[in-house]
């Protein structure tokens, strides 16, 4: 029991500082490999809570062939002499504020749910919680919604890193050279003059 209390303060600790290190660090490099730390904190959580399954994945999708991803983004993309910020002071006073705020909000949320609850040992846990059949259930039935928001966000964010690592690059698309024609002109023919 002394071990599990021990091993649970030191991966929260490294969960909040692996997030913090994400969006403090300046190197887009050095940012990813923090989410890194921070995903194999949240396994060793996971772990804790008997969900062996989930701490599995959690090594293996996300710390693992995820980030490998992002690590080729950040490093193909570049860019870490490059500020991440626009220089003025007005930037970092509204971060300031908006991290003070949600203190506050955390602060009444945890003040205001019954802290007495913690030192109780919680309810019995089902033979199968955390295993793949319940996790597979629980996500086409009761997290459905929730879950394919989740997929098709991913999927605007690739896009969106796709359209910003071509921007930054300078990979406009070139004009053509004269007597040259796209695959739409040849489907549809040829580009009716401007008329004037």
């Amino acid at each position: 029991m002394l071990f599990e209390q021990i091993l649970f303060f030191i991966a929260g600790i490294g969960a909040i500082g692996g997030a913090l290190g994400v969006v403090m660090l300046r190197n887009p490099f050095y940012s990813v490999l923090a989410l890194v730390a921070h995903l194999i904190a949240l396994a060793v959580l996971f772990l804790l809570l008997r969900a062996d399954f989930l701490a599995a994945a959690q090594v293996v999708v996300y710390a693992g062939a995820v980030m490998v991803l992002y690590v080729f983004v950040a490093a193909y993309v570049g860019g870490s002499d490059e500020p991440l910020r626009p220089e003025g002071a007005g930037v970092g006073a509204l971060g300031a504020l908006f991290a003070l705020a949600l203190f506050v909000e955390l602060t009444i949320a945890v003040v205001g749910s019954s802290l007495g609850a913690l030192d109780t040992t919680g309810r019995d846990i089902p033979a199968a919680f955390g295993s793949p059949g319940e996790i597979g259930k629980l996500l086409l039935t009761d997290f459905l919604v929730a879950f394919e928001v989740a997929s098709f966000l991913l999927l605007v964010a690739a896009v969106g890193a796709v359209v910003l690592a071509r921007k930054r690059r300078g990979l406009e698309d070139p004009e053509p050279a004269p007597g040259v024609i796209s695959a739409h002109e040849a489907i549809s023919g040829p580009k009716e003059p401007a008329r004037q």
